[in-house]
């Protein structure tokens, strides 16, 4: 567990609000917002502060009446916005839902496959009429790729997105995506229904709230960093929901995805942290989806990955799948093909149903 840290105080305020003002009021607080080690602003109108006790009702008030102020939330020592804080806390796990009307984290199975990298409009095209039929319920498809080597396919970019909204007209699947950098949120969240943040952005502090606050209000999908502690992941899902705070969301908007880690076992891509599952579900009132494509690295490992997060109450898996997987411009060796995905739904839906029923003499 992490430990308890002070009262924290996050001021959602207009970004062409008056600074001075702002910190008039926060002095009412029992702050000081001159530069020091106890507060932490965010561009463009957050500000993030610890002062260690309780501040005075009457003063928190003082700055919640101001009309530059959108929020302020108090929380308490060792709470956080993960775990349901802010008014938030009992309410059990917060389904994130998508303008079909789809909503991960509500206690079905939801599978979101696809292929590694789109390649074209008939490629993304065939494969998402392909794993719809199966039984998927989204979509997910690479544009901007971030490949360790330099000399390897990076994504076709914008036409990759244009292609992917082609599929969603065509099949009614809802996308995910990547960004890689806040400059490209915009132009994702101009097609995507989610904005995946990759392992390797995991600790990009920017990108993360910059997701959240978007005005464009898309949910966010954040994978754990392969070399990330479970604290170390829950505190990136921290900084994308002070955006989200910011922006005035009700709902956190955010789901987690397991997708291996980095261990000294070479036999698998990664490691998929099974127990890392529960234990999200536990800390936080996130959906927890699994990805066990990257945390194979070879197809023939997938299903068995897959069923075992499936079996641990993972919301939902990300499946890279493609109609000629050995013609794959990325990953090819871990993408299944159609036939080897609709056998794999048929394993996981039995899962999922046999989870979802009562135990004997419940």
């Amino acid at each position: 567990m992490a430990p308890a840290s002070p009262t924290r105080i996050i001021v959602c305020f207009a970004p062409e609000a008056e600074a001075g003002s702002v910190r008039s009021a926060l002095r009412g607080l029992g702050l000081d917002p001159a530069p020091g080690p106890d507060w932490r602003w965010y561009d463009p109108g957050l500000l993030v502060a610890w002062p260690g006790v309780a501040p005075r009702p009457e003063a928190v008030e003082r700055v919640r009446a101001l009309s530059a102020v959108r929020r302020v939330v108090e929380l308490p020592a060792g709470r956080w916005l993960y775990d349901g804080a802010a008014g938030q806390a009992g309410c059990g796990t917060a389904p994130v839902t998508l303008p079909n009307g789809l909503r991960i984290g509500a206690g079905e199975l939801t599978v979101i496959a696809g292929p590694c990298s789109v390649e074209s409009a008939a490629q993304v095209c065939e494969i998402a009429a392909a794993v719809k039929e199966a039984g998927a319920r989204a979509l997910r498809g690479g544009t901007f790729k971030p490949r360790t080597s330099p000399y390897v396919f990076g994504g076709l970019g914008e036409a990759g997105l244009e292609y992917l909204a082609r599929a969603r007209e065509q099949t009614g699947l809802p996308i995910v995506t990547e960004a890689l950098e806040p400059a490209q949120v915009a132009v994702v969240s101009r097609y995507a229904d989610v904005i995946q943040i990759g392992s390797r952005s995991m600790q990009n502090a920017a990108l993360l709230v910059l997701a959240g606050s978007h005005s464009a209000g898309k949910a966010v999908l954040l994978k754990r960093g392969f070399a990330a502690t479970l604290d170390e992941y829950l505190q990136a899902a921290e900084h994308v929901l002070l955006g989200r705070l910011w922006a005035g969301a009700t709902e956190p908007g955010l789901i987690l995805c397991e997708r291996g880690i980095r261990t000294f076992g070479t036999e698998t891509r990664f490691t998929l942290d099974i127990g890392a599952l529960p234990i999200l579900q536990e800390r936080s009132r996130l959906p927890v989806v699994a990805d066990p494509s990257h945390a194979a690295g070879q197809r023939r490992y997938v299903a068995p990955l897959a069923c075992a997060a499936v079996a641990a109450g993972a919301d939902g898996l990300l499946v890279e799948v493609h109609t000629e997987p050995e013609r794959a411009w990325s990953d090819a060796a871990q993408c299944l093909d159609v036939r080897a995905f609709r056998a794999l739904m048929q394993q996981v839906s039995a899962l999922a149903a046999a989870r979802a029923r009562p135990a004997a003499g419940d």
